[in-house]
């Protein structure tokens, strides 16, 4: 099987189609929302302050995520990062190492839809651990301190270039 990290522009219509079928479980969802919710906030902003990404698997979308940039960097990231927001793998294929893939992919797929970034930030929530671990084992550094979220307390990450 080959994996590969594509822009959502570069879909196809039936990529697309398949892409809008990805599935999350409901204990999921409260943290990164659904589908439909990404596509919507992707689709309803301007190109340049939001970009989404698809995980390919054998050209079949598996996972998704969206990355943010000025003017839609939340308060507390940096100006010279983009943020990782509405990362999801769908349930059919977690546990199969595919977040790990995407991850791995993202900082090369980032750098090239924003040369001028330094690294990649990002908010979870602190009583997430399956996402806590996949980030850390991946090399994203938390910043030690729990912040009041959303829905919690968060803890905040980032990952240098």
């Amino acid at each position: 099987m080959t994996t590969q990290l594509v822009p959502y522009e570069q879909l196809t219509p039936f990529q697309c189609q398949q892409l809008e079928a990805i599935e999350i479980p409901d204990r999921q969802k409260q943290f990164s929302g659904d589908i439909d919710m990404a596509l919507h906030t992707l689709l309803s902003a301007p190109r340049d302050g939001i970009k989404g990404f698809a995980l390919l698997v054998d050209e079949t979308p598996v996972a998704f995520l969206l990355l943010k940039r000025p003017p839609f960097l939340p308060h507390w990231a940096h100006e010279d990062t983009a943020t990782l927001h509405a990362l999801q793998v769908d349930h059919r294929h977690q546990g199969k190492g595919y977040g790990s893939a995407l991850l791995q992919a993202l900082p090369l797929a980032a750098r090239q839809a924003w040369p001028e970034i330094k690294g990649l930030e990002l908010s979870v929530d602190a009583h997430n651990e399956s996402a806590l671990g996949l980030y850390l084992k991946q090399g994203w550094v938390d910043s030690g301190n729990a912040y009041k979220g959303r829905i919690g307390y968060e803890r905040r990450m980032a990952l240098a270039f």
